[in-house]
């Protein structure tokens, strides 16, 4: 299997090979300016202005998301990513590679996706930023991708955990180690939160999750992956159970831990979109007690 990350060089290297398919995974979600700002939309014109040759644009906001849902970037279920990948051309024999325009947070999701029903595909290290920086080209071509028929998915055990199972671990019922993928000061509560209500779920940790990037937005080599992240936690007793804002910071966590060799994680899908807007649900602010 070939590895998780590949870089601008060698994929440039595969650009225009039949069952090579780059997807641009980008959406457009500012920071927010004062609580409960969220502001989101398709990342789909930003793909249109500039786009790695041959790229389509995968949108986890409609396409490839639950659309009743009542949080954003919904985790689908295998079918409905199945005919989401269809309708851009994704066979069973493609070799996916994915990007973002940002901070590697989409890729991640969307590679998280994919694995989760048994799809390997491979992360761009350093996204769009790492193209353009290797001087390698860009088109504003909108390609128009050609429909396949669906493949059969099917998810597999892990990988996701629900509202009702972060209760469990919560109330010591199921075994978990809850970890918050937010910056300091919105695990802390010190700056605007677009969510609900600021904090984090009471007992987690917090490993945010640009943490494991280094200055230029690549992901840390994996021995000083490992030492940024602390034999502590590599060597707690799973599974790790890693939740955000939204399901996509925790998912580049996710991706560094597969890295170093965690195969026990789960992603908290609705994260704190959904947590935070039911009061009843109990969060907190300050640091978690040692």
């Amino acid at each position: 299997m070939k590895p998780i990350l590949i870089s601008p060089t060698e994929l440039a290297g595969h650009l225009g090979q039949p069952q090579w398919r780059v997807l641009d995974a980008s959406v457009e979600l500012p920071s927010p300016r004062f609580d409960q700002d969220y502001r989101v939309a398709s990342g789909r014109e930003g793909w249109r202005q500039a786009h790695i040759p041959g790229a389509l644009h995968a949108d986890l906001l409609h396409d490839l998301a639950l659309p009743e849902a009542p949080f954003s970037f919904a985790w689908p279920g295998p079918q409905a990513l199945a005919n989401g990948l269809a309708r851009l051309g994704i066979a069973a024999s493609s070799h996916l590679v994915i990007y973002d325009r940002g901070d590697g947070f989409w890729a991640a999701r969307l590679w998280w996706m994919l694995r989760s029903v048994g799809i390997h595909a491979q992360v761009l290290d350093g996204g769009l930023s790492a193209w353009r920086d290797a001087g390698l080209p860009l088109e504003q071509d909108e390609s128009t991708p050609v429909p396949v028929a669906p493949q059969r998915l099917e998810q597999g055990p892990g990988f996701w955990i629900e509202r009702q199972g972060v209760q469990a671990v919560l109330a010591g019922e199921r075994p978990g180690l809850l970890i918050c993928a937010l910056s300091a000061a919105l695990f802390h509560g010190t700056t605007a939160s677009r969510y609900a209500r600021r904090g984090h779920l009471p007992g987690s940790l917090n490993v945010p999750a640009r943490t494991v990037f280094d200055a230029q937005g690549r992901y840390l080599p994996r021995r000083q992956l490992q030492q940024e992240l602390g034999s502590d936690l590599l060597q707690a007793p799973g599974p790790l159970v890693l939740y955000c804002g939204g399901g996509i910071s925790a998912a580049a966590l996710a991706l560094a831990l597969t890295r170093v060799g965690r195969d026990d994680v789960l992603l908290y899908d609705g994260s704190l979109q959904e947590w935070a807007a039911d009061s009843d649900l109990p969060m907190t602010t300050g640091a978690t007690p040692a």
